[in-house]
């Protein structure tokens, strides 16, 4: 796996500009965070008991977009890649069989087909799905949103790797 490039958000954007940045610079953290790793490595856990693993993180972001952008703003049927209802959680739980190539292939279909929904829409637009909350939700608060989820699991990703290989950094 090579290691992926990774932009610097704009310090002179628009609001758009910026988010679309920011968002983007941190799928590529977490990209950055597991490169050059082995899917054993990806499969490592934080601390046992937890269950909390790069995979198991990218695996989960592939879900987190879908059900974003798929489900929730563009209203889509989409079923969940990888969790179900007898483990919602499923996301996390690995095998031997779970492999980088699966999880990145998802996951960057996901990415691109949120490019694609959110391209003709403005931050104000509101989703044309429901939320499982039952909650309305515009592009704007879903940009928030995923910049924090990737954020916090981004921190994870920092101390996971820290535990695989020694690799630091921001």
């Amino acid at each position: 796996m090579k290691t992926p490039e990774r932009t610097e958000p704009s310090t002179t954007a628009d609001e758009r500009g910026m988010l679309d940045g920011w968002l983007d610079h941190h799928r590529e953290t977490l990209a950055w965070k597991c490169s050059g790793l082995d899917d054993a490595q990806l499969r490592q856990v934080a601390v046992p008991p937890s269950e909390l693993s790069l995979l198991g993180l990218v695996r989960h972001m592939a879900e987190v977009e879908r059900g974003w952008f798929r489900r929730t703003l563009a209203g889509e049927e989409a079923p969940a890649l990888f969790c179900t209802d007898e483990d919602p959680d499923a996301d996390f739980h690995l095998t031997e069989a779970d492999t980088w190539e699966e999880a990145n292939t998802h996951w960057q279909a996901e990415i691109a087909h949120a490019r694609e929904v959110v391209a003709d829409r403005s931050l104000d637009d509101l989703a044309e799905g429901k939320h499982r909350s039952g909650e309305t939700f515009n592009l704007r608060w879903i940009y928030t949103h995923m910049i924090e989820e990737y954020a916090r699991h981004n921190g994870h990703a920092d101390l996971i790797r820290q535990r695989v290989d020694g690799m630091t950094g921001e």
